[in-house]
């Protein structure tokens, strides 16, 4: 775990910590007998660009909904901006920007009417709206589409339109939740350019995803499976020390056929694998050492009548990592 996560809060302080805008100290939230999160402590420095990763149902859309003050924590403390989201919630709220994977703009409205909504829904003085709105619809691409329908635009463009009314108020903490769903590659791309442009200017952004790319672009990535934070630090230091074993990437023109043989192996307790995974069109494979393992692996593939192009010995990718941190539980 990274050394940020040591303890920074107690239930009585609410003075903010300038250098942490978010302090996080074993929070957990349970519903009935199901632990949705279980006993999660982190800390987010400020302009940072925190990554919350997990598969769906693994916790973390129930973190920030406690952070925004939506669901009330079980146990456990939290701190936005000095302010606990359980007990000062409009206050706190008032403070924070959010954006789900849903787009919460108003189809029938136009792109300028939807930031004068959010604009007034923030008490915004008539002034400040005139900035950021020439602000706002610069950085969503959208200036000579003002009065276009937000129904008719395409997923990119509503994607960064959703951003903007989310930071209308320019807030200096902002959560995203899972906000690149459906949008295409390209979109996605831009879309994290407006994260960090945020993050220069000392906005702290925690953000969830799925996507292993895009957890490779956080500054910190925390693992969360099952509700629990498995591992925490840089995408670089995670590789370093989560990885369990060598990654073989084998090459060839049947992957899928490389798949079952090798699950079948391993199985068998032929070849101690940690893992085997479609990549693409390549297979990686997890193994105890890769130059004890990788001539073993191309005969038991080659005995099976499978053409094997290569196998190289491979950095491990965060989709890696986090599967071996997962395991290793």
């Amino acid at each position: 775990m990274s050394s940020t996560q040591h303890s920074a809060l107690s239930p009585q302080s609410s003075a903010p910590n300038p250098d942490y805008p978010i302090i996080v100290e074993n929070l957990t939230k349970k519903f009935g007998h199901f632990t949705a999160v279980d006993n999660v402590s982190f800390q987010v420095s400020r302009g940072e660009v925190y990554g919350w990763l997990g598969p769906n149902g693994a916790g973390k859309t129930t973190t920030i909904r406690m952070l925004l003050g939506l669901l009330k924590p079980t146990s456990g403390h939290a701190r936005v901006l000095g302010l606990d989201p359980a007990t000062q919630t409009k206050k706190m709220q008032a403070q924070v920007g959010y954006m789900s994977q849903l787009f919460t703009l108003y189809s029938d409205l136009t792109a300028r009417e939807n930031i004068r909504f959010y604009g007034r829904a923030y008490g915004l003085s008539r002034e400040q709206m005139r900035r950021r709105e020439v602000e706002i619809l610069t950085m969503a691409g959208l200036v000579g589409r003002e009065r276009a329908l937000t129904a008719n635009l395409s997923g990119g463009w509503k994607q960064r339109l959703a951003l903007g009314c989310a930071i209308v108020h320019e807030p200096q903490v902002v959560f995203l939740d899972e906000p690149t769903a459906g949008v295409d590659p390209i979109s996605r791309r831009e879309f994290w350019d407006l994260i960090y442009g945020m993050a220069k200017q000392g906005v702290t952004v925690l953000v969830t995803t799925h996507y292993m790319d895009e957890a490779e672009l956080c500054q910190r990535v925390g693992f969360i499976s099952q509700g629990k934070l498995i591992a925490l630090d840089t995408p670089a230091q995670l590789k370093e020390t989560q990885m369990h074993g060598h990654v073989l990437e084998i090459n060839s023109d049947a992957p899928d056929r490389v798949l079952r043989v090798l699950k079948a192996a391993g199985e068998q307790g032929q070849i101690p694998f940690d893992e085997v995974a479609l990549y693409g069109a390549q297979v990686h494979a997890v193994v105890p050492d890769a130059e004890t393992f990788k001539a073993p692996v191309r005969a038991l593939l080659t005995d099976a009548g499978i053409d094997v192009h290569a196998i190289e010995w491979i950095a491990p990718t965060l989709e890696d990592v986090f599967i071996s941190a997962v395991t290793q539980r």
